[in-house]
């Protein structure tokens, strides 16, 4: 008994949906017969049949999605032929155009009648919609022996951690990545020696077009209004088709998502093209980077990106000032008085719309009853004054925040999204927000986890005076990794401070006041300090900001946990 499978139909092709059956139980087949029609993303494809016999059990049925490898039917009184390319069998009639893509014939390397199978393991496909990972374990090493389905690598996609298995038997020759490594699909791993292979080229799929001219224009024009977020009654003038008129079959519509033949071959593949019309490029446009012009994914993701940023240039104003509408007269309902920003004012407007803009905050409140802590401030409060310095709560917040940063390193970071990397700090430097007749400062106080509370109290109240009296450099204001803000001296129970770009979190104390706790049975007084921490929601999840901020409070509470744990 043999297994027919679904051979693998192209690149990037993993599965379609079987839209006819070809065969039925009892049916002798032969090698190349048209056994079932596919559709996948790009056409619908003819299937033949790499083996001969007659079909015994089809364990699929039409409508049903099936993946590269399934078992589409059984067969008997035959054998499958030695693996090779399997051949598509042309359609005896001619399709109908227009045809939207053909696929481009991959010119064959050189060395590649001459170089076994057996000998090399690339990076299978992964699933749907997934390119690339980040390579984070081998589990093999040169000299390990490996049989097909063994696990030999551990891959970290966009949706989860996968093992990946071999798919080849032998003895590992040489491992050629390494971990961290981004990964793509195609890419050679490793090549074995004594061992046999069983990938298989990959046979081409003929598309075999069941649509006409008409439903191929509709089908590129779904596809990219799908891209773009909108449906096809959201077509929008100057294009606007006559009321009952289908959008797609305007003529200005076609030329804008379906694209107009050039006069020249595409050297790009039918995937390639297909990303380029979702995504609104016109692929003419795209200038290559493979061998003689080539357009790769990369290429067209580039010039869509580069597109973006200068449609986003050319209509934005300049990065840092507000958007707003334009301003009523307001001297229509009295008289008005206009002051220009001066430079700390509208720098701090600047910084601030961009951190705004750029991080999606989102901000976590607590309370921390620091009863115990207020006793300790007001019995080393002398021993702060003698060193210049004033022991406030801000100046305990500094330490407390140093421990949890290193408890908590994530907070302690930056986002590079242009790089896709995060970018953890090593050392430890806290700005403190401070109020000036100018507007606000943040001076920066340098390895807080070094010193101690008295040290750091002192050096605060200096950097602030500095603030005060117009003589911070900006060197003294650069280099945070984290921002404190007290308002306790003004009032208020509580606020959402902004985050200070680019960092990734911030906190906010509050004034503190006497509650009622239930303590021991029985409501007792104490004193209660608001916490407010906002954060980049990008890179730190509300689970890890309660815990955060909970580690915090704690702390305020027991400060005997700052020497135990900090």
């Amino acid at each position: 008994m043999t297994e027919f499978k679904l051979p693998e139909l192209g690149e990037n092709i993993d599965q379609g949906d079987l839209v006819r059956l070809m065969v039925s139980p009892g049916e002798k087949i032969s090698e190349g017969q048209p056994v079932m029609e596919l559709e996948t993303d790009k056409a619908v494809v003819e299937v033949p049949s790499s083996m001969a016999g007659t079909v015994k059990e089809i364990r699929v049925k039409e409508g049903e999605k099936v993946k590269v490898g399934q078992v589409i039917f059984t067969v008997e009184n035959g054998a499958a032929p030695k693996a090779k390319p399997a051949q598509q069998k042309a359609p005896s009639t001619p399709a109908p155009s227009p045809v939207i893509e053909k696929p481009i014939q991959e010119p064959a390397p050189a060395q590649a009648a001459s170089a076994p199978a057996a000998s090399e393991f690339r990076l299978p496909e992964l699933g749907e919609n997934i390119e690339s990972g980040d390579l984070v374990r081998l589990m093999i090493t040169p000299g390990s022996k490996v049989s097909e389905g063994q696990p030999v690598m551990e891959l970290e996609t966009d949706k989860a951690v996968v093992e990946v298995p071999s798919s080849v038997n032998g003895v590992v020759k040489e491992i050629l990545v390494k971990e961290g490594d981004k990964l793509k699909v195609g890419e050679l791993l490793f090549t074995l020696e004594g061992g046999a292979s069983r990938q298989s080229p990959r046979p081409k799929a003929t598309p075999v077009e069941h649509i006409s001219g008409q439903q191929a224009a509709r089908l590129a024009f779904q596809a990219a209004m799908r891209a773009e977020g909108k449906t096809e009654e959201q077509a929008l003038p100057p294009d606007q088709p006559p009321v009952g008129v289908p959008a797609w079959t305007m003529p200005a519509q076609l030329d804008k998502v379906a694209g107009r033949e050039h006069g020249e071959p595409i050297p790009a593949a039918p995937h390639v093209r297909r990303l380029a019309r979702e995504l609104g490029v016109d692929i003419h446009q795209v200038k290559g980077s493979g061998p003689g012009g080539r357009i790769s994914e990369d290429d067209v993701k580039a010039f869509t990106k580069a597109a973006v940023a200068a449609a986003s240039t050319a209509q934005a104003p300049r990065a840092g000032h507000f958007v707003q509408p334009a301003l009523p007269d307001f001297t229509r309902w009295g008289k008005t008085e206009r002051v220009s920003m001066r430079g700390v004012r509208r720098k701090t407007a600047e910084h601030l719309s961009e951190a705004w803009n750029t991080i999606p905050h989102v901000t976590q409140h607590d309370k921390a009853d620091i009863t115990e802590l207020e006793q300790l401030r007001a019995r080393f409060a002398p021993r702060a004054e003698e060193a210049g310095g004033k022991m406030t709560v801000t100046a305990i917040a500094l330490k407390v925040c140093a421990s949890a940063l290193k408890v908590f390193p994530q907070f302690n970071a930056s986002i590079d999204l242009p790089k896709e990397e995060i970018v953890y700090k090593q050392y430890i430097h806290i700005g403190v927000a401070v109020d000036t007749d100018r507007g606000l400062l943040v001076p920066v106080i340098r390895d807080v986890d070094k010193k101690n509370i008295v040290e750091l109290a002192a050096e605060m109240t200096q950097l602030s005076k500095k603030a005060r009296d117009k003589k911070l450099t900006p060197e003294e204001m650069e280099g945070g990794t984290f921002t404190i803000t007290n308002l306790g001296g003004i009032g208020g129970t509580g606020f959402s401070p902004i985050v200070n770009y680019p960092e990734v979190a911030i906190l906010g104390l509050s004034r503190s006041s006497t509650e009622p706790v239930w303590m021991n049975g029985k409501f007792e007084p104490r004193l209660v300090l608001p916490l407010s921490l906002s954060y980049d929601h990008r890179l730190i999840d509300g689970a890890d900001a309660a815990r955060f901020l909970r580690w915090i409070a704690e702390a305020f509470e027991q400060p005997f946990l700052l020497s135990v744990q900090g």
